[in-house]
């Protein structure tokens, strides 16, 4: 793959100019004259509408579950954006509730492979991380925990893995798990068919199921997977307004 200045597997649709315009901004985030104890308390100077509208999209999700019993998985993590925001979230809104763990599933070392269903964009290896992320990441995570009450208990876990068999495994060996949100970002069919088929007898009444690329003819395998597990005629698919890609419904 290729190195820090690659997009290593990753699909843009942007216009003409975008990828020379975000490194510039990449440039200004990495050489800004802010001091160091207060650049991330002005870490909100440099999101752009794009970023800001996932934010507020994943907010979205999180307050939809506040009265719902239950962790926070999201299947198909990369970088870990998500991670850290369900858990800034977590810390907003119920900074002792020490049973709203938040748990992430990937590979970090992209597609393992792709299915028929997948159609023809997506290729094996595609959105991978650099090496030793994983453990970059946890470092991360363990610092925005502890911005938080309550932060000698640990309340964020990522496996690493093939999902496909590290969720079932996961699940098996903790029985008592209630799923309140589940985020699916696989992009692909196989995982998240075989996921969504895993965490059925683990999601209640109330419980997010968000989808990151449902409707999405680039990649088709998600929604052939949430149609055939769950049958879109069963639920209402909503999207949220600023946020055009993503999607989720409410199990009830």
């Amino acid at each position: 793959m290729s190195d820090k200045s690659g997009n290593r597997g990753f699909i843009s649709f942007g216009p003409e100019g975008e990828s020379d315009r975000r490194i510039e901004f990449v440039d200004l985030v990495r050489h800004s004259p802010i001091p160091d104890q207060e650049f991330m308390l002005n870490i909100g100077l440099f999101l752009t509408p794009q970023t800001l509208s996932r934010v507020l999209f994943m907010n979205h999700l999180y307050k939809q579950i506040l009265d719902v019993q239950g962790v926070v998985m999201e299947f198909g993590s990369r970088w870990g954006q998500s991670l850290s925001l369900f858990l800034s979230l977590r810390g907003v809104y119920e900074p002792f509730n020490r049973l709203r763990k938040v748990i992430g599933f990937d590979t970090f070392s992209g597609f393992p492979g792709v299915s028929e269903e997948d159609g023809e964009i997506l290729k094996p290896g595609g959105y991978t991380t650099t090496p030793g992320y994983e453990d970059y990441l946890n470092k991360v995570l363990e610092l925005e925990e502890k911005e938080s009450p309550l932060s000698h208990i640990r309340k964020h876990e990522i496996v690493a893995g093939d999902a496909t068999k590290t969720v079932p495994n996961y699940l098996e060996e903790n029985p008592h798990t209630v799923i309140a949100l589940a985020y699916f970002d696989f992009d692909l069919y196989e995982p998240t068919r075989i996921c969504l088929e895993a965490i059925k007898p683990y999601i209640t009444k109330g419980t997010v199921i968000g989808f990151d690329e449902v409707n999405d003819e680039t990649t088709p395998g998600e929604t052939v997977a949430l149609r055939e597990v769950l049958g879109l005629e069963n639920y209402s698919l909503k999207r949220y307004r600023y946020n055009a890609r993503t999607s989720y419904l409410v199990f009830e």
